[in-house]
């Protein structure tokens, strides 16, 4: 499961664990504010045992920060340290991080070197195809990354200026993955929108393992459809309203445990158009949904779901 701010907290993360993800990492955590010991930063290390393999990403744009970082990470035990060179978020990327390494090669490198050398874990990165169309650099930075000591790549299939628009281009990413000098994994992310795109994807670009982002948020199913129709080709039906109800209530149980009723309820908001996707006439209920206070009247109004679909 891609990382994602505000979606892959632990709670989620365990969800789609539990339905089928073979791998979770966490949301990407700012090197500044692990250094400093940032309440925030420091929550989003946390982790239950059932989510593991897990990696614990981490961003920034000074060298010695994200070394710091690192050993920070490394204290909590994860499977291993993944870096942040993707994210195209402006705020992100004016202060030289995320994607904005993808316009300093050497530096993504000089960082990665330095992360790489002051940990005892694996460590991963997240890339894209490039800055924008006329700096496509994937496979520069691929093999950078490589030499520096990196143990898998994923590349999201879109330019840092494409943010996450248009259709995702993975003809770069098959080539990087069939540059026979790239020994390490190579994951294709970018538009695995369920089962038969991913097969589709796989077999054609011929990547090691697939990464899914957007898809998933309120379809943690999502994992569990394409694992079968990998391994045994067998198109399973999406889950009945029973099955979605009961992962709701789950997702709100260990998201109160976690963070409290107060700050779960506007968090979830943004999970339950994935959650209900395709059924009819479904607006009146999310709007209910959406302006609910308190969990209370959330499950108020998933017995009326209940009653009206079932």
């Amino acid at each position: 499961m891609a990382p994602m701010e505000d979606i892959t907290d632990s709670p989620y993360r365990s969800i789609c664990k539990m339905l089928g993800a073979e791998v979770v990492v966490t949301e990407f955590i700012s090197s500044e504010g692990l250094i400093r010991d940032a309440k925030k930063s420091r929550l989003k290390l946390f982790f239950e045992e059932a989510e593991r393999p897990i990696g614990v990403q981490i961003f920034g744009h000074d060298i010695e920060s994200m070394k710091r970082a690192a050993a920070v990470a490394e204290e909590v035990s994860p499977d291993f340290i993944d870096l942040n060179y993707g994210c195209p978020v402006r705020k992100v990327v004016a202060k030289g991080s995320g994607a904005a390494l993808l316009k300093d090669l050497p530096k993504m490198e000089a960082m990665t070197r330095a992360v790489v050398a002051s940990t005892r874990l694996p460590v991963t990165a997240k890339t894209r195809l490039g800055w924008d169309e006329s700096h496509k650099n994937a496979m520069e930075s691929t093999e950078r990354l490589q030499d520096a000591g990196i143990c898998a790549v994923s590349i999201h299939a879109r330019t840092r200026m494409q943010l996450y628009g248009g259709k995702a281009d993975w003809t770069l990413i098959g080539e990087v993955k069939n540059n026979p000098r790239i020994r390490i994994p190579v994951f294709g992310n970018g538009d695995i929108t369920g089962a038969l795109v991913a097969k589709e994807m796989k077999d054609k670009y011929g990547v090691d393992g697939l990464m899914i982002g957007r898809a998933a948020v309120g379809n943690p199913w999502i994992f569990r459809e394409i694992r079968a129709y990998l391994d045994k080709q067998d198109l399973i039906p999406p889950p009945a309203l029973p099955e979605k109800l009961e992962i709701i209530r789950l997702h709100l149980q260990k998201s109160i445990a976690s963070k409290g009723e107060e700050r779960t309820i506007p968090e979830m908001r943004k999970f339950y158009s994935g959650y209900f996707r395709g059924l009819p006439d479904f607006k009146k209920y999310r709007m209910k949904l959406v302006t609910a206070k308190g969990l209370e009247e959330v499950e108020a109004v998933l017995e009326e779901i209940k009653r009206g679909y079932c």
